[in-house]
């Protein structure tokens, strides 16, 4: 794929394969690459089982009880608040620490051959590390904890439908697994709205100055945009849920980003791999704009014809797509 392909040299480190998409949606089925895509998500160490660990810490050691949220008290709320940015500082920060500060792998499997931006003027405070901390803490969490208080305080007062594990554990397993793949599906059509030319360039600009991404990139986003962002967690005002449902849908809409925007596709310690990272298929929307909106769990992009899955064919593609989008 890299010989014949002009781009090839843009790329410090790209997979040797095209782009997967779930293979759930392939026609014919294939049972075993479904398998196999699954247990790849959640029987490793990935963003999915990081996020499920971290729900079931905080739920079990941190989490105020939900009778205690039935008002609205500095208490329960300041601890929400203060959930949210520790998990994200702590993998964030770390992250960052590991990868671009302590350079404890090197260059290995890193996408764009640059380092991060200093003295940028595109950045606030000139600093693409700093303008992400203040995106991310300043933006991100600020309205992720305000819809979070909503949707807890609902729940405490019996204004939306609750579970329990022991009384539906089917529903309960069942909707834990499909989490992901609504993330996904709500993903796709917001991040789409953002691409339109207008917002584009007053609200989504924000998040696209970084090309060359980094684990405090991924939910640096402008107000509006996280305004529109965390609207996923809506959906547990209308389906049934467990306390941690919300949890898990919290770290998963919140902390997953941090590893999908980390600029590498693999973590190595001791010349291991400890985990999967970076997202190829999200890199390529960061260096090409107007393409993979979505991500691979649901493949909207193939179906929609907006899919870059690696080659120097879907490059070209892009770049026509993005000349037509903005020369209407």
């Amino acid at each position: 794929m890299t010989a014949t392909d002009p781009e090839s040299d843009r790329w410090h480190y790209r997979p040797d394969h095209l782009v997967p998409l779930n293979p759930l949606f392939s026609w014919p089925p294939s049972p075993r690459a479904v398998w196999n895509w699954y247990r790849g998500a959640w029987l490793q160490i990935t963003a999915l089982t990081l996020c499920m660990v971290m729900a079931l810490v905080v739920y079990f050691a941190v989490l105020p009880p939900l009778d205690s949220m039935q008002s609205f008290a500095f208490g329960w709320m300041f601890r929400i608040w203060l959930i949210n940015m520790v998990a994200q500082t702590l993998v964030a920060g770390t992250l960052h620490w590991w990868l671009y500060i302590r350079k404890g792998q090197d260059m290995k499997t890193k996408f764009d051959r640059r380092d991060l931006t200093r003295n940028n003027g595109v950045f606030t405070f000139n600093n693409q590390v700093y303008d992400n901390i203040f995106w991310t803490l300043g933006s991100a969490m600020t309205v992720a904890t305000v819809y979070q208080w909503i949707i807890w305080w609902a729940m405490a007062n019996g204004f939306v439908a609750t579970v329990a594990f022991a009384e539906n554990p089917i529903w309960c397993v069942v909707w834990m697994a499909f989490i992901p793949m609504w993330s996904g599906l709500h993903f796709y059509w917001v991040h789409r709205l953002s691409h339109h030319p207008k917002l584009y360039k007053y609200v989504h600009a924000v998040h696209h100055r970084n090309v060359n991404v980094g684990p405090w990139s991924g939910i640096s986003n402008h107000w509006y945009e996280n305004i529109l962002y965390f609207t996923t967690y809506f959906i547990h005002l209308i389906v049934p849920s467990h306390p941690l449902h919300l949890l898990f849908h919290n770290m998963f809409q919140q902390v997953s980003p941090i590893l999908s925007h980390s600029g590498f596709e693999k973590l190595i310690v001791k010349e291991s791999e400890a985990a999967r990272s970076g997202d190829f298929f999200h890199q390529l929307h960061h260096r090409y704009f107007e393409c993979n909106y979505g991500t691979s769990e649901i493949p909207f992009d193939r179906w929609f014809g907006t899919y870059h899955d690696g080659t120097a064919e879907a490059t070209t593609r892009t770049r026509a797509f993005k000349k037509q989008m903005y020369t209407k």
